[in-house]
Formats: C-alpha cells, sequence, structure tokens
C-alpha cells in the first residue's frame, strides 16, 4: 500500500515543529514527510532586531532545516495556493517554476505578513522586520543614512537623514527602536562632523499603552529606559502620511526623516485567502484540536489559524507567538499521528509562560511566571529563553558567540550595499502579490489532471 502523505507548508516555527515530531514517532513506513519552505531555514524571528542592530550576524538566527529534519522531502519554494478538493497544493519553486504537491494529511503553516494600511506613501517607503534579508536591508539603510548625512551639503538634508521613525509599540517595534536607536548613538561618535543632537528617534503606535501585555509597572519601565535614551514615543497617533524626506503623523505633525520602519502587527499569510475555509479576522477558523472543519485531512496552526485559546476562555484565541506556534506544532503532529493510527485527537491547551523583551545592552524588562522583573536580570531571563528556543546546538554557539564578541568588541558599522541600488519594498521582501486566485488554483490542478490521464 502506498504511505499516506503529510504535508507541511512553512518552515517556520509551527511548521517545524510539527515535522520534527513526526519525524520522531512515525516510522518510516507509516508515512511520507514532505514540506513546502521557501528558505532552507527557520527563522528564529525574536531576535530579527538584534540582527539589524549588528549585534547577531544573520546566520546565527537562520537555523538549518536540514540539521533539524532528517527524512523530510523539502519542496524549495513558497505555497501559492490550495486545492482542498483535489488534495493538492500549488507551489512556486525558487526557480519559478510550479509544481503541484498532493496530500492526504495537509499541516498550514505558512506564518504571517507585515500587516498595512491604504497610506499614502506607505508601500513606497516603508521597510518591514519580517524577513532575514529586511532586517539585514534596515541595517544597511540606517548606516547609510550617517554616511549620506556626513556628506550633506544643507542642513535641511542632514536634518532627514537623521530622522528616524518606527511604527508599532508591541515587541517588534519597541525592540527594533531599541536596538537600532542604540547603534546609531554610538555609531555617530566615529562621526566627528555630525551633531549627535540631530539624530531624532521617534516610536508611535495608535495604542494608548506600549507593550500592554507586560503590564502597566513593565510597559512604564519600558517607556522611561527608552526616553532617557532620547526616543520620543507617541501613543494614540499613527502615520498619515509617508514621504520620501519627511513622515506625517495622525496628530498633524510632520517629522523630516528619511527612514519609515513599520511594524504595526502581522497579518495571516495570503495563501489562507486561497482555501475555501472560514476565516476569524484573517486568521484560518479551526477547532481546539486544530482541525479546518470544512477541508478534510486540513490542519492549521501558528500565525495563520485562530486556535482557541482553552487556557484564557472567554472565546479567545491564541496569540501569534513562537511560544504557542511551536507547541501547537507537537500538537497537531500528534493528532495526526493518532488518526493514522485510529486514536482519538486531543485539543491543543496550553498556559503562557511568560514575555521577554530586550532593550538592548543591558536594558530589558521581562515577565517570565508572571514574575515582573527589568535591567540586568531581565536581561539574563531574555537571553537565556532565546537559547532555550533556539533547536539546535550549533545556533546557540553562534548566538552565545555573537553576544559575547559584541559584548568585548563592538560594532565596526559597515554596510554592506545590500539593495543599494534598488530600495526595497515591503511587497520584494514578503512577496505578497504572488497568490494565485482561486479560479487559477482550479485551472492548475485541472491541466495537472489532464496531462496524468
Amino acid at each position: 500500500m502506498e504511505r499516506p502523505r503529510i504535508l507541511v507548508v512553512g518552515g517556520g516555527f509551527a511548521g517545524v515543529e510539527c515535522a520534527r515530531r513526526l519525524e520522531r514517532q512515525l516510522a518510516p513506513s507509516e508515512a511520507e514527510i514532505a514540506m513546502i519552505a521557501p528558505f532552507s531555514y527557520e527563522l528564529y524571528l525574536p531576535l530579527l532586531p538584534q540582527v539589524a542592530a549588528g549585534v547577531l550576524t544573520p546566520q546565527s538566527v537562520a537555523v538549518s532545516l536540514r540539521r533539524m529534519l532528517r527524512r523530510t522531502r523539502i519542496v524549495p519554494g513558497g505555497a501559492i495556493g490550495i486545492d482542498d478538493k483535489a488534495k493538492m497544493v500549488i507551489a512556486r519553486k525558487i526557480t519559478d517554476e510550479m509544481v503541484a504537491e498532493p496530500y492526504d494529511y495537509l499541516v498550514l503553516a505558512p506564518g504571517s505578513v507585515t500587516r498595512t494600511f491604504d497610506i499614502p506613501g506607505l508601500a513606497e517607503y516603508g521597510r518591514g522586520m519580517k524577513t532575514l534579508a529586511e532586517a539585514a536591508y534596515v541595517r544597511d539603510h540606517v548606516l547609510s543614512q550617517l554616511d549620506l548625512a556626513d556628506a550633506a551639503t544643507t542642513q535641511q538634508e542632514r536634518i532627514s537623514r537623521l530622522g528616524f521613525v518606527v511604527v508599532g509599540g508591541g515587541y517588534a517595534g519597541t525592540e527594533t527602536a531599541a536596538c537600532l536607536q542604540r547603534v546609531t548613538a554610538n555609531a555617530v561618535k566615529r562621526y566627528p562632523r555630525l551633531n549627535p543632537n540631530l539624530i531624532k528617534w521617534h516610536l508611535v503606535d495608535i495604542a494608548p499603552k506600549l507593550m500592554p501585555e507586560l503590564g502597566d509597572m513593565l510597559g512604564t519601565e519600558a517607556m522611561d529606559l527608552l526616553r532617557k535614551r532620547g526616543i520620543e514615543i507617541s501613543l494614540g497617533v499613527s502615520v498619515a502620511e509617508a514621504g520620501e524626506e519627511s513622515v506625517k503623523f495622525t496628530d498633524g505633525r510632520v517629522v523630516p526623516a528619511r527612514t519609515l520602519i513599520w511594524t504595526a502587527g502581522v497579518a495571516a499569510s495570503p495563501l489562507v485567502g486561497t482555501l475555501d475555509a472560514e476565516t476569524v479576522r484573517g486568521r484560518l477558523a479551526v477547532t481546539a484540536e486544530m482541525r479546518v472543519p470544512q477541508c478534510d485531512g486540513v490542519f492549521a496552526l501558528g500565525d495563520a489559524a485562530a486556535v482557541p485559546d482553552l487556557a484564557s476562555g472567554d472565546g479567545a484565541v491564541c496569540p501569534p507567538t513562537a511560544q504557542h506556534a511551536q507547541r501547537q506544532g507537537k500538537v497537531v503532529a500528534d493528532n495526526i499521528i493518532a488518526l493514522l493510527r485510529g486514536q482519538e485527537t486531543k485539543p491543543y491547551f496550553h498556559k503562557d509562560l511568560g514575555l521577554v523583551v530586550d532593550l538592548g545592552g543591558a536594558d530589558a524588562v521581562s515577565k517570565p511566571l508572571g514574575i515582573e522583573l527589568h535591567g540586568v536580570a531581565a536581561q539574563g531571563v531574555a537571553r537565556g529563553y532565546h537559547l532555550m528556543a533556539l533547536r539546535t546546538n550549533v545556533a546557540k554557539v553562534r548566538v552565545m558567540t555573537n553576544w559575547l564578541l559584541n559584548a568585548v568588541a563592538g560594532d565596526d558599522y559597515v554596510r554592506t550595499g545590500f539593495q543599494a541600488r534598488r530600495p526595497a519594498r515591503l511587497r520584494d521582501f514578503e512577496y505578497t502579490d504572488s497568490y494565485l486566485t482561486k479560479e487559477q488554483i482550479r485551472q492548475h490542478t485541472a491541466a495537472l489532471h489532464a496531462r496524468h490521464q
């Protein structure tokens, strides 16, 4: 008999944990496991701000799929459409070749993309912090602004190049602003002709609080730390318009800035929209066992799924965090194994272990198991958590070595020229315009069937 085919879409936290557990718990004769992943690594997303800051090298947060997965067949590309009737996923390989991957059980873990709004200029001038390439690009861009400001012939140009705006007061935005502000504050010492007081960092969020999940005390602590460093924090404010040399806020202010980093939340991967299934605020509606009710053999988890948060109750869904994604991956794997062996599936239940926020250097705020910490103790907890969450010893060693080297030797503030000639937009990094319509999916699978008859 032909082995059941388990197809995992996505090489992030959820998809990798699911595939790893399937490999460990299933004998090779029980199922064939395949994964569609655009990159050959699992990106450890929480440390991206440190990549942008030059504290960590890009390779140190790119955990090799080949080290973690020994017998999973990896299709190098992105899933761009799903035909649940034909039980096929359409993928575009990194060569642009279109292939159809059949499945008996489908694990949808395509993750998320940066959430944007119809704001004039955002698509042209906004930079994200969602992919490894974006982090490397943002670092180059920030350092290039210092070089160009130093060479500027007018004060107006110099001021605009030294203005930086980060939108989003969640973990990604706060850590990005904190880490990059340290970069510019330290790097400007190498530019004797630049006045450090001209460097202006703005952190804005439409929400009334910074990182509300941390609670009032730690949220206030984080705000005080950032303001002492000179970061201007504006709450209840967002961007009304973005331009080449300035950013206009919704409160009417116009600040000179040539850098707009957009981290105002995430949205489920557009792949979700190619499936005939119900959604909750853009995420696939799933049961507590993470099954998609309308689609036979389909499970969804991570950022792309609205997984019921049974630990919180009151109809809550799990937040899109790495902590939940990793654990959901294991439960989905166990549920698929149970179905293969004729056993009962189990609901997902996990009580949040807490939060860690690295603000650069010795500054951090953390809330492990509800215990509020700040300063060096919080930094120790934050870094310990990240090391524990990294899935290979090689990755742990690389990160620890980078931290030590940066603490001892500092940064050389080198820009590599990445995408220097053509500023890249959000959609260039996150490929949000590459997905098929439902009609295109049906045409593709029909053509495939015709070729095989």
